[in-house]
């Protein structure tokens, strides 16, 4: 992931280094507006009730945290929307590393290995595999099937981390479909406040 140039500073030691001002700045208002919390807790506590002279004080963080509130979320999308997202490396990064694992134990107990099991062999698997310098693509069907009995060759099609996402395809999962759905979701809730604003 690589922020844009107007969200970011350059480094005053490294040439290549982008820093994330914006979001630091962010996560400093965030300091402020707590303050601000405070501050009116403060101020409103134990007040009986009515109005009291006490709170002519509560306008002031009121309007400081919605303001730098405000601020952040403007900041947020604009860095939101200056990303730009290097989809080959986190692929790569996953096919090469055995995130995989966990997807196979399961296959294994939804064909009726006992999960103890089903963890034990995949567990194998994965410590074979990095002794002699295997990934998750370097196993056939075959050689799978041969490693321990349990796995079918059908299995195999775990060993890639696109197929295993796949499994998860429930509200909230991680499946494509899931995350698909959920970020339509989402779009109506924020087309919906943002027409509720305006």
């Amino acid at each position: 992931m690589t922020l844009g140039d107007g969200v970011t500073s350059g480094s005053s030691l490294m040439p290549q280094k982008k820093n994330p001002d914006s979001l630091e700045l962010i996560r400093g208002k965030s300091g402020r507006v707590f303050g601000d919390l405070t501050s009116l807790f403060v101020t409103m506590k134990g007040l009986p009730m009515t109005y009291n002279r006490d709170m002519q004080e509560d306008k002031e963080p009121l309007f400081d945290a919605f303001h730098q509130t405000s601020g952040s979320l403007a900041m947020a999308k604009a860095v939101a929307e200056s990303i730009t997202l290097d989809e080959k490396t986190p692929m790569l990064a996953a096919e090469e590393s055995w995130v995989v694992a966990t997807d196979l134990a399961e296959e294994l107990a939804r064909s009726g290995v006992p999960f103890h099991r089903a963890h034990q062999i995949v567990g194998q698997l994965v410590l074979e595999s990095l002794k002699s310098g295997m990934k998750p693509s370097s196993w056939t069907p075959e050689e799978l099937s041969r490693f321990a009995p349990e796995f079918k060759p059908e299995m195999a099609r775990l060993l890639s981390p696109l197929e295993g996402m796949k499994s998860r395809e429930l509200p909230g999962g991680t499946g494509p479909n899931a995350v698909q759905t959920a970020l339509r979701e989402a779009e109506v809730r924020l087309a919906s406040l943002s027409s509720s604003l305006a």
